[in-house]
């Protein structure tokens, strides 16, 4: 039991901290949050979600700020609220009234609650006050908890998910006071190119953006990946096998910006280690769930082909992917664009039209567009890179594309289709704008 005095403190305490203890935020411009007024029209709850270490809490640190006057803030990871239970939480709502009566008839309150998952049977609780009391209600909790898949079962169909990612490059910029609008050209050019080469080999981790030792970055990204390895796959699914599971993450890991094939590792491991072909698919399908991996399928019409045909993997930042190889820029960079099309919400497919194209997306009324991604074209492989590409837009009947590089410009013409090849920094302002 959690007096109610103590429940006021807690409140206080947290809002003092936030305001004067937390310096300037990062802004997360890649994500799109409900405005409150439509979350609350719906009677939504805005959950959100992500891979671990990703700014989930500095994202309801913002909302707060920019909303003093009428928000709660509390963290159930609090050693003061350990005993707290769901009883505890009318607690909270009287307390915070108590406090700020002048807002008990304001349809213009919110309530961020972090680490959420502390508190069994929270999501009745948060149901009730978004529907019956009109608040507006902000909620994140751990990746191995908080998953896409548990919200929409528990909250049965009043959650709004928000996927939280690392920084996008622009917000990398930003954290490093670099203005990318008014850096693409002249001088500062090289800045940005500087920074980009950077972000791919480092990721896009809110911490790692912040220090500039690489000893400390090889070092934040093993912890990160150890965290998320044991807490996130181990723990969460009870994992038994693992050397199945280490040597799946090695795999999928250094496959980035690849075919992976799961009927191949299973030959290719058999009799090195003890496993069946259903521990190997469920334990694939456990990395999916984690958030650390996503994949992108074959376009087509028929779901058995996309089924059928491989999976082309990606990770949730590039930083991870120096733990277990070593790679190269043009697979970095691809990987780099699938996750800003990702932030964005489209529909993301390849193909393999007479060469293959490594992204279809599709937006959310139905229009298409292809993109190619290579660090340079070059005279090895630009029949290559055009191939794919101009095969895709005449099958989509579409007269453009675009090939997206790290520093080239240039504009080809062939089967009267236009390809633009833009460089990265230049088309990424372009997609967020």
């Amino acid at each position: 039991m959690i007096s109610s005095e103590l429940i006021k403190d807690i409140i206080k305490s947290n809002e003092e901290f936030i305001l004067n203890k937390i310096g300037n935020i990062i802004t997360r411009t890649s994500i799109s949050i409900a405005p409150a007024e439509f979350t609350k029209k719906l009677r939504k709850v805005s959950i959100i979600y992500g891979v671990r270490r990703s700014g989930k809490t500095f994202l309801l640190y913002d909302i707060f700020k920019k909303n003093r006057e009428n928000s709660l803030y509390i963290d159930f990871e609090d050693e003061r609220l350990q005993d707290i239970n769901i009883d505890d939480l009318d607690k909270i709502k009287e307390g915070f009234f108590e406090l700020k009566p002048h807002l008990l008839d304001s349809n213009n309150v919110l309530f961020l609650f972090d680490e959420v998952q502390n508190v069994e049977g929270w999501e009745k609780f948060v149901r009730r006050i978004a529907e019956k009391d009109r608040i507006t209600v902000y909620a994140a909790g751990s990746s191995s908890v908080i998953t896409p898949q548990k919200i929409h079962t528990s909250l049965r169909g009043r959650a709004w998910g928000v996927e939280l990612f690392p920084f996008s490059f622009p917000e990398y910029l930003k954290i490093k006071n670099i203005d990318l609008k008014n850096s693409i050209y002249g001088k500062r050019k090289v800045l940005i190119k500087s920074s980009l080469v950077e972000y791919l080999e480092w990721g896009g981790f809110p911490e790692i953006s912040l220090v500039d030792s690489e000893f400390a970055k090889r070092k934040i990204l093993r912890e990160y990946l150890d965290a998320m390895y044991f807490k996130d796959l181990v723990e969460k699914f009870s994992i038994s096998n693992i050397p199945l599971l280490e040597t799946l993450k090695e795999n999928l890991f250094s496959s980035f910006s690849s075919k992976f094939s799961l009927t191949a590792f299973a030959k290719k491991y058999k009799g090195k280690f003890p496993f069946s072909k259903d521990s190997l698919f469920s334990y694939y399908k456990n990395f999916l769930e984690s958030m650390l991996i996503f994949e992108t399928r074959i376009y087509s019409a028929s779901a058995y082909k996309r089924i059928r045909n491989l999976p082309k993997i990606y990770l949730v930042d590039t930083g991870l992917a120096r733990k277990v190889s070593t790679v190269d820029k043009g697979r970095l960079l691809e990987n780099a664009v699938f996750l800003e099309l990702k932030r964005k919400g489209f529909e993301i497919f390849y193909t393999n039209q007479d060469g293959e194209c490594d992204f279809i997306i599709k937006r959310s009324n139905g229009d298409h567009e292809v993109l190619q991604v290579t660090w340079e074209l070059e005279e090895h492989n630009l029949e290559r890179e055009m191939k794919g590409l101009i095969r895709t837009c005449n099958m989509l009947n579409l007269k453009t594309g675009n090939i997206i590089t790290f520093d080239q410009e240039e504009s080809y013409t062939q089967e009267n289709v236009i390809i633009d090849a833009i460089p990265f920094w230049k088309w990424i302002l372009f997609l967020f704008t």
